[in-house]
């Protein structure tokens, strides 16, 4: 019989999760906004990857797209007309 969810797939899942929190909380520790920017990537990088455990690839393909590319490319260029380090 052919699974559709493996059991190896949880393990998966609760890596990639506990992943996201990590980044998470990153951007909002972290006081270097560059080093934010590429910590949210990292966020949308592993949620893409989730979506593609998932099953969803067309999903999985727009959130690497938009969310780890674009968004992070806007942010950076944003940060770049700025201060790099956040204010008090």
């Amino acid at each position: 019989m052919i699974e559709l969810f493996p059991s190896y797939y949880a393990v998966l899942h609760i890596l990639f999760l506990a992943a996201m929190i990590l980044c998470a909380v990153a951007v909002f520790i972290l006081k270097d906004l560059i080093a934010a920017a590429i910590a949210f990537a990292a966020f949308s990088f592993l949620l893409a990857l989730e979506f593609f455990i998932l099953q969803a690839p067309d999903v999985a393909i727009a959130e690497a797209a938009i969310g780890a590319g674009i968004s992070t490319a806007i942010l950076i260029i944003a940060i770049r007309g700025t201060t790099r380090e956040e204010g008090e």
